[in-house]
């Protein structure tokens, strides 16, 4: 999907997924490191709803390292549970671009379970920092445009 094209009318979908038993620690609820991983999930999905699957960045010689990253918890999941992640754009800079996630848990009626944010950049393969606004234009506008419409 050419999301510069269909601007009006596209809306980013949430993230479902169903909590796994192997996620779980001794106390039957899902391991709190799982909650990090399940942000970078959501994270890929929402690059692959704007048209960005994170191979385009590679394939155009380009990573994106985790600069920081932090979840605040407030209840539990367990397994089984269908929790649903909505990902926002907080801040985006000239270098970096720091997103939000919250994690709310379907089976328990909606509540906010988690929320947290990460916070990237763009590196040339041989280590440079890439200037988002000049040297990925279009990644760029598109996020901007998400930002707005936010």
């Amino acid at each position: 999907m050419d999301f510069m094209s269909e601007r009006n009318e596209y809306t980013m979908k949430d993230y479902i997924r169903t909590a796994k038993y192997y996620e779980t620690d001794q106390m039957g609820v899902i391991h709190h490191s799982n909650y990090i991983r399940w942000m970078e999930e959501a994270r890929v999905d929402m690059l692959n709803q704007l048209g960005y699957p994170y191979r385009r960045f590679e394939e155009m010689g380009y990573i994106s390292p985790v600069l920081h990253a932090e979840c605040e918890y407030k209840k539990s999941v367990r397994f089984d549970d269908e929790v649903r992640i909505t990902v926002t754009l907080k801040e985006l800079g000239r270098v970096k671009f720091t997103l939000r996630y919250d994690i709310y848990n379907l089976s328990e009626g909606g509540e906010l379970s988690a929320y947290g944010t990460t916070t990237h950049c763009f590196l040339k393969k041989d280590g440079r920092p890439v200037l988002i606004d000049r040297e990925m234009k279009e990644f760029s506008e598109t996020l901007s445009s998400l930002q707005k419409a936010e």
